[in-house]
């Protein structure tokens, strides 16, 4: 079948983005699902800097790639082998499919699935198989097994986690991505446990999920960083005990003041190797430093190596929020119905895959938290 996708050519385009169009909307021919895999009709798709770092070059994938990750629609046919999806049932889309069969998935981990982590390096299915293709053949490459900037996508039956149909596509997009990483990352990862005291660092769209994690978790003090005031704003209206400016003069000392010492845990999702180490400096002795932003490759932290062993430090990295997606999506969604997890809140705009390059201008300047392209 002929779709419309946003494609990306070629990564590292200059800015700004509305200028540069680094992403062109192509008519693009849809294979039909094989076996495990599903046809959806994407009704709504989350803008993420997980896009936005392939676009900038940050998390270099193979082009040209058909982008996107965070999305909800609508089940519309099944391959075979497929038996608990039918067409008509409402999906949401996961980046890390799991095989449920390698080691990690067999610990409990999905989102470290070994097969899928090869397979999304590689721009294809988990099959290892292209679904989409230019009118000339040419096969254009999968973004972390959805590429939902579309309105049609093949993908994985283990992409998939259906959820109720009542949940509005533009608020279900989210669970996909943003909340399962940064509520996750405060659930799963952190542990948070009631009355800790808790940093967040970096305000995106996964950040602020963290902070609504934390909060949800029970901490006491939840304390938000970020260099933009307007999401130090936010974060405040959310809850956050504290919202503080990372650049400001002596933010360290003001963090340690606030807390006695240092937070019991902070989370760091800026994306940033100077973000990592703040957080790392404002953890208390026998606390826990947690990392879900995506830096590029190449970058390094310098942090004091003595201070692991002699002050009993935890440093451990998030992916996905270490969440089992069949599990959490469903616990987060009844959270948010119950108005414990309003996530709601942070959707900033909705777009038309036309205006899709715009949009990730704002998402680069700072100026949104999570857009959300709808599709008719």
């Amino acid at each position: 079948m002929k779709i419309r996708a946003a494609v990306l050519q070629t990564i590292g385009a200059e800015r700004p983005y509305q200028d540069t169009h680094p992403l062109t909307i192509e008519t693009l021919e849809l294979d039909p699902p094989s076996d495990n895999e599903v046809l959806v009709q994407i009704k709504a798709a989350g803008l993420c800097h997980s896009d936005l770092s392939v676009i900038d070059g940050n998390r270099p994938r193979p082009v040209p790639m058909a982008l996107g990750h965070e999305a909800a629609g609508v089940v519309k046919a099944v391959g075979n082998g497929v038996r608990d999806l039918s067409p008509g049932d409402h999906v949401v889309t996961v980046f890390v499919p799991s095989c449920g069969h390698c080691a990690p998935c067999a610990e409990g981990r999905p989102a470290l699935c070994e097969p899928a982590a090869a397979t999304n390096n590689a721009g294809t299915l988990v099959s290892g198989g292209h679904r989409l293709h230019r009118p000339d053949g040419t096969p254009v490459n999968h973004h972390l097994g959805v590429s939902a900037f579309a309105d049609h996508a093949v993908v994985s039956r283990d992409s998939l986690v259906r959820v109720d149909p009542e949940l509005p596509f533009h608020h279900a997009a989210l669970f996909g991505c943003a909340v399962l990483t940064g509520v996750g990352a405060a659930i799963n990862s952190a542990d948070v446990k009631p009355g800790q005291t808790v940093a967040v660092i970096g305000l995106g769209g996964v950040g602020l999920n963290s902070v609504l994690g934390a909060l949800v978790a029970g901490a006491g003090q939840v304390i938000a960083l970020d260099l933009d005031e307007g999401k130090l704003a936010t974060a405040r209206s959310l809850g956050a005990s504290e919202a503080l400016n990372a650049g400001g003069e002596d933010v360290v000392a003001k963090v340690k003041a606030l807390t006695n010492g240092g937070v019991d845990c902070a989370i760091e999702m800026a994306g940033s190797e100077k973000a990592l180490e703040l957080a790392y400096q404002i953890t208390r002795r026998g606390g826990t430093t947690v990392t879900g932003g995506l830096a590029h490759p190449e970058r390094k932290v310098s942090i004091q190596q003595v201070s692991l062993v002699a002050e009993e430090r935890t440093l451990k990295g998030s992916y996905v929020g270490s969440c089992v997606p069949v599990r959490d999506v469903a616990r987060y969604v009844s959270l948010f119905r119950q108005g414990k997890l309003p996530v709601d809140k942070l959707l900033s705009d909705t777009l038309t895959l036309d205006d899709i390059n715009e949009g990730f201008e704002k998402l680069a300047a700072g100026k949104a938290i999570r857009q959300v392209i709808l599709f008719d």
